[in-house]
């Protein structure tokens, strides 16, 4: 059996031996995806449940997912397959804040929800503080504070889309055809708005920008 999405032939028969029921397949798959897995979910888990809820936590219950819906997923592959991962793990994201947050968590994080596969959003905060290193002495730790909040401030400002697609290309790494694939755009209109989400970032980076 061949995959119509699956860019690798060798690992589309790793897939497919994972969900007959192969266990050292199925944990080297995951093995393979986990470090940008759990960047997601770092990225995307809500600042209020920081501390009640752990990352390898949901990642551990989205390998026992994968391993139940694995034979599922290969009698109809629509998603290439890390995308299908990052779906599962996401899914487990999104219980953890609704049990946290309750009736809050539907509105958290989701302007962009009309689009395909769309997870709880990116957190600003997150965001910001991966594009800073950490100052080692008091000057430097309060300049990146103010850098800081100058950042989540333009994140805050943009376009929810495109700070959507800038989370997904720039942060987690995805091909544009994979962030096009998750939003259900087309890979131009893709291209575009991660064109103008990382020109107002770079001028916010750079001093240069409008800080509106």
């Amino acid at each position: 059996m061949a995959s119509p999405i699956a860019s690798d032939p060798a690992e589309w028969d790793q897939i497919r031996r994972a969900g007959q029921g192969d266990g050292r397949c199925l944990l080297e798959l995951f093995a393979r995806y986990r470090p940008r897995l759990k960047r997601m979910l770092k990225l995307r888990l809500d600042p209020r449940v920081q501390g009640r809820v752990d990352p390898s936590d949901l990642l551990q219950q989205a390998y026992l997912d994968i391993g139940r819906q694995l034979a599922d997923y290969l009698r109809n592959p629509s998603l290439p397959f890390f995308l299908w991962l990052r779906q599962v793990a996401g899914q487990n994201l999104e219980l953890a804040h609704r049990l946290h947050l309750g009736a809050e968590a539907a509105g958290a994080g989701r302007e962009v929800s009309l689009y395909r596969g769309a997870l709880p959003g990116a957190s600003p905060t997150a965001l910001a503080a991966q594009l800073l290193g950490r100052g080692s002495t008091a000057d430097e730790a309060a300049a990146r504070a103010g850098r800081k909040v100058r950042i989540q401030e333009a994140l805050n400002g943009m376009d929810a889309l495109d700070r959507e697609v800038l989370t997904l290309r720039h942060f987690e790494q995805l091909t544009n055809a994979e962030t096009a694939l998750v939003l259900g755009l087309t890979e131009s209109a893709a291209c575009n708005h991660y064109v103008r989400a990382l020109e107002r970032l770079r001028g916010i980076l750079s001093g240069t920008a409008d800080a509106r």
